[in-house]
């Protein structure tokens, strides 16, 4: 992959991050989307995506270094996306605040920037669809083509 594929992903993975932010602080169809302590974990799924996809960009004697981080940044985040798909099918396995929440909202990230990492809201809350799909399910769909993209890159021979 070249550096500019390295810096699309690495920006799309950024923009669906700043579009659940938005969401957070703007809502939707008047409805607010607290982030669960799932939707934080993704975030960091979409954040180590676009930071080793940019790394990879940049630095090409490590570039398969980073972007095999980025691929398992894609395969956790998938997991999680998964896990968090499957509770919105089984909301009576949610029994309310989730102890994940507490472990979470103790770190010193969550402390500081509290607007991006801080979770508030359940993991099993139905909230309106976007597009037809509830946000972890469009999570869930970036995640399997971002690992895809990357697990038939990782390779393919690259071309100077």
């Amino acid at each position: 992959m070249s550096s500019i594929h390295y810096l699309c992903i690495s920006l799309f993975s950024l923009a669906l991050v700043v579009f659940a932010v938005i969401l957070q602080q703007v809502g939707y169809q008047e409805v607010s989307f607290l982030p669960c302590p799932l939707c934080i974990l993704q975030r960091i799924g979409y954040l180590g995506i676009a930071i080793s996809s940019f790394l990879a960009a940049g630095i090409s004697p490590l570039r398969k270094l980073f972007h095999g981080l980025a691929t398992l940044f894609a395969a956790y985040g998938l997991s999680v996306a998964a896990r968090q798909v499957w509770l919105l099918s089984h909301p009576e396995i949610s029994c309310g605040i989730d102890p994940l929440e507490t472990w979470i909202n103790q770190f010193q990230l969550a402390q500081g920037l509290p607007w991006l990492f801080k979770a508030d809201g359940l993991c099993s809350a139905k909230l309106p669809a976007i597009l037809g799909l509830q946000v972890p399910e469009w999570s869930l769909l970036w995640f399997v083509v971002l690992l895809f993209i990357l697990l038939i890159t990782f390779f393919r021979k690259s071309h100077p």
